[in-house]
């Protein structure tokens, strides 16, 4: 137990230690740029069981350790329908980690298994619910999830590629079916490469495929996805090593949008057209 103990405190050193800038002043930076927390939130941390949403309840348990205290969390994992072993991974790196896991069971898996048309969108949109519900049924305004900062370029070129559109995951969302909840994403700036590194400095093993459709991935380090966000994964990659800066002129392209320049632009569910104030 102790050696445990000694493992788990050493490797909440790391985020603070060797992973200071890449990754802990990081997340206080998507924290503080964004407002995500305010004095009285209960944020329900989202615990998916892979890298990200883990490393995120780590950093999480790190602010409220160094003098943080406005606030409170819940650390939440949803079941949609893990096999055992996922399951169990998921509650042994809980366990290691020192998170104290709420894990509730769904049958999200069993009801979109037969699905043919966009399964992935509605089990999103499930889990999604699920986790709101389950959220304010412990008292709280804000759920979190891990989202990191290549999730947020991946999206903006698969809006473009594939969607024909201009748009970004944004840091934070209301709930529009969910009054009085909001979603922040407190991974915004960390990039993947540096919690893979995190994640292989610790030697820690997290699932990474474990979707009913996709159980033929290797279930821990290994597997891979033929996804369009995979293909922007591989496709980001190969930009680096020709501009080493793309992926941040990729971020910081849509925060630079001059409407001067756009043909046109939808808000409030309103599209307007430049042509609307040439004439």
């Amino acid at each position: 137990m102790k050696r445990k103990l000694d493992r788990c405190i050493e490797i909440e050193r790391t985020i603070i230690t060797s992973y200071r800038k890449r990754i802990w002043s990081k997340f206080i930076k998507g924290i503080t740029d964004f407002e995500m927390i305010e004095d009285g939130d209960k944020i329900a941390v989202c615990i998916s069981g892979g890298k990200d949403s883990m490393l995120m309840a780590k950093c999480f348990q790190e602010l409220r350790r160094h003098g943080k205290q406005n606030f409170e969390v819940v650390f939440l994992c949803m079941n949609p329908g893990y096999n055992e072993e996922n399951k169990q991974m998921i509650l042994s790196n809980a366990k290691l980690l020192n998170v104290p896991l709420e894990m509730f069971e769904t049958d999200i898996f069993d009801r979109v298994v037969h699905i043919e048309e966009n399964p992935c969108y509605l089990c999103a949109r499930m889990r999604r619910g699920y986790l709101y519900e389950k959220a304010k049924e412990y008292g709280c305004n804000k759920i979190a999830l891990g989202h990191h900062f290549d999730d947020v370029i991946e999206t903006v070129l698969m809006g473009m590629f594939y969607g024909a559109q201009m748009q970004t995951m944004m840091p934070k969302v209301k709930s529009t079916s969910h009054p009085g909840m909001q979603l922040i994403r407190p991974m915004y700036y960390v990039k993947e490469a540096d919690i893979i590194s995190w994640k292989e400095r610790n030697n820690l093993k997290f699932i990474q495929c474990a979707c009913r459709f996709t159980e033929n991935c290797e279930i821990y380090n290994n597997g891979s996805s033929n996804s369009k966000r995979e293909e922007m994964k591989e496709l980001i990659k190969h930009l680096r090593e020709v501009y080493s800066n793309i992926d941040m002129n990729i971020f910081q392209s849509v925060q630079n949008v001059n409407l001067d320049t756009i043909i046109s632009y939808t808000k409030d569910g309103r599209t307007h057209h430049f042509l609307e104030k040439f004439r």
